[in-house]
């Protein structure tokens, strides 16, 4: 993947997981007290995963294309590695 489909494709999933992410402190805010710690805690561990993933967009976005080439399949990596993680957060 180049840098600038990169860019794109993290620019739009970053759209979707702050929507995920509203959505869930709204239902945290509805919930009983016994269950706003959970949701607490996911949101705080999504929040995580989503600041760690626009710190990666900053990175490719400010690289050059010759770095690009040397940093994409660690990009990759991370965004695979991200996107898991933040499904499996929605998913719990």
């Amino acid at each position: 993947m180049d840098r600038d489909t990169f860019i794109e494709k993290t620019k739009a999933k970053m759209d979707e997981w702050n929507a995920e992410i509203a959505k869930l402190e709204a239902q945290a805010r509805a919930s009983q007290a016994d269950m706003q710690d959970g949701y607490r805690k996911q949101l705080d561990e999504m929040k995580r995963q989503r600041d760690e993933m626009e710190a990666k967009l900053r990175e490719a976005r400010d690289s050059s294309e010759k770095a690009w080439g040397d940093i994409r399949e660690g990009m990759e990596k991370a965004w695979n590695d991200m996107a898991s993680a933040f499904e499996s957060a929605m998913k719990r």
